[in-house]
């Protein structure tokens, strides 16, 4: 086996460091195949288990969490370990690796799959590194159009829904009204879906009422997550 050079040796640790030590990413998410496109800025510790980022995911893009869903990276997979799993596709535990140990440097992406059925694929990409003191807590920082209804049909049944909704006159359009909860029958324009529409403040007070790890837990569970990757 060749030996590291002290260039590599250096990199190396530089990702180690990243890998353990306390930093804020700033994460892009952005759900594919749609146009304009529906994103989210975020920002989260660097120690957060891929379970809890999913939670923060969830959250932030408007999903109810009712499907199953799974992270991808170069040919690895994360999620939910199920025992009776038969598409030969190898899961590991989510909630035992950080975001940390997937994405080490700005430009790093991975994939966030959820609802296998309607099969809604998000970029999630490390945009930057930020220095951190103290308590790093999930936090959306901008983001535009809302998410898709559950359950919707995936990108082609969008299209429809977004065809139908807005046109009274649509064979589907009571139906699709019905459905995505709105408009109320008092008033034609309260309740609507709007897919233009996204309440940041919403997204963050959802978050704010979240509970995260402990400073303390996240320090003691630091040497068992750092090498998961």
């Amino acid at each position: 086996m060749m030996e590291m050079t002290a260039m590599e040796m250096t990199a190396e640790t530089k990702i180690q460091k990243l890998k353990t030590q306390l930093h804020a990413y700033q994460l892009r998410i952005t759900l594919q195949e749609i146009r304009p496109p529906i994103w989210r800025l975020i920002q989260v510790p660097n120690t957060l288990p891929l379970n809890r980022l999913h939670d923060v995911l969830q959250t932030v893009i408007g999903w109810t969490d009712s499907h199953l869903h799974r992270f991808e990276k170069d040919g690895k997979h994360w999620g939910v370990p199920e025992p009776d799993e038969d598409d030969g596709i190898e899961i590991i535990d989510e909630s035992q690796t950080t975001i940390g140990a997937v994405l080490t440097t700005p430009g790093d992406s991975m994939l966030y799959v959820y609802d296998y059925g309607d099969n809604w694929r998000h970029s999630v990409e490390l945009e930057k590194i930020l220095p951190a003191s103290g308590v790093v807590r999930p936090v959306c920082i901008a983001g535009e159009r809302h998410c898709p209804p559950e359950d919707v049909g995936g990108v082609p049944g969008y299209a429809e829904f977004l065809e139908a909704i807005f046109e009274p006159g649509h064979e589907e359009y009571d139906h699709y009204v019905r459905w995505a909860s709105g408009p109320s029958p008092l008033n034609r324009s309260v309740g609507r879906f709007q897919p233009e529409e996204f309440n940041i403040m919403a997204a963050n007070d959802a978050l704010s009422r979240m509970r995260w790890p402990s400073a303390s837990k996240r320090n003691n569970r630091q040497v068992l997550l750092r090498n998961r990757f």
